[in-house]
């Protein structure tokens, strides 16, 4: 892979790629697309990241389907598959880790603590492989775009990152690989979290800026709901993702949830400008 990217930034190619985890969907080849668009040569990873998950996470459960991932690359054109294994990434006496301090410890760092460190080193070797001049990561995943960024201005990585909207089913479901645990029962309460962002987001439409106020009519959705266990609810500046009190005009924030919904943990948020 290494060899093809310098033929490739030689040939002065412009290189797009989309890591993932396999398991792809239309979220997935939305980011591919829009590699397409912005660059000469789309390079997807599948690559199931071990260290991103705790132990007593979904690792040996976490769906994988690469014969179906195969054929959604084909569809959509993409120039290179790099499929490389867990030995290839993680040799023996792997010990090197790229850790982002502050942004991490909150959020999804407060619940999968060992994540972001997992992601960052991830995202720093596979980049570091593939060479790219645009990366591609969705917005569902907010707090881990933010993360990334600060990687990248810290360590002067050369590459530009792209965040591209979040894909939804028609329902307004977030597209995840992680869907597939949901029971067809546990599928609709899930819309639970989609359907009180957008109220949120209605809210704050009509003139609500009192952060508090918000996260509280949120939670009030879930009261009634026993089987789903609200991890948290938030409204945080964009860059930061320091919490927020009050909206302040001209800025921009993420109105953020995370839930176990049966026993499947979700993440969605919804990005909102204060004019």
């Amino acid at each position: 892979m290494q060899i093809i990217s310098d033929q490739l930034r030689s040939g002065r190619k412009i290189i797009g790629f989309v890591p993932t985890m396999g398991f792809l969907h239309d979220g997935h080849a939305s980011l591919i697309r829009k590699s397409k668009e912005q660059c000469d040569v789309t390079v997807v990873s599948i690559f199931v990241n071990p260290t991103q998950f705790a132990p007593n996470e979904d690792l040996e459960s976490y769906p994988r389907d690469i014969e179906s991932d195969k054929l959604l690359l084909r569809k959509n054109n993409v120039d290179f598959l790099f499929l490389p294994s867990a030995e290839e990434i993680y040799p023996p006496n792997f010990n090197t880790y790229v850790e982002v301090f502050g942004l991490t410890n909150k959020f999804e760092g407060e619940f999968r603590p060992t994540h972001f460190k997992g992601v960052t080193t991830i995202v720093a070797i596979l980049c570091n492989i593939v060479k790219p001049h645009k990366t591609y990561f969705g917005q569902k995943d907010a707090q881990q775009a933010c993360v990334i960024k600060k990687m990248i201005k810290d360590l002067q990585f050369d590459f530009d990152l792209v965040i591209c909207p979040t894909v939804r089913e028609p329902d307004g479901l977030a597209m995840s690989s992680r869907n597939a645990y949901l029971t067809n029962d546990d599928r609709q309460k899930a819309l639970l979290l989609s359907q009180s962002l957008d109220e949120a987001k209605k809210l704050i439409d009509a003139g609500e800026r009192n952060a508090l106020i918000i996260v509280k009519k949120m939670n009030n959705n879930f009261i009634p709901e026993k089987s789903i266990h609200l991890n948290y609810i938030s409204v945080v500046e964009v860059d930061s993702f320091s919490e927020a009190d009050i909206l302040e005009a001209g800025k921009s924030y993420f109105i953020l949830i995370a839930a176990k919904v049966g026993k499947t943990r979700l993440i969605d948020n919804v990005l909102v400008h204060i004019k």
